[in-house]
């Protein structure tokens, strides 16, 4: 009866890691994929609108 409790938590593990997988799998493209990309690519023109600076401001002593 040993081998039971030994071997539980090692397949409880691995349907939970398959179950993961297969929800990251199934997420990806579609509609869901439009609004990722439509998101990041607004975050990149924020990034790259923002006025850039040379160097950081010099602390006062």
């Amino acid at each position: 009866m040993d081998y039971v409790s030994a071997l539980l938590p090692p397949v409880v593990m691995a349907i939970f890691f398959i179950g993961v997988i297969r929800v990251i799998v199934k997420t990806q493209g579609g509609v869901n994929k439009a609004k990722e990309d439509a998101a990041v690519d607004a975050a990149l023109a924020r990034v790259e609108a923002a006025p850039q600076s040379s160097a950081p401001p010099k602390a006062e002593a």
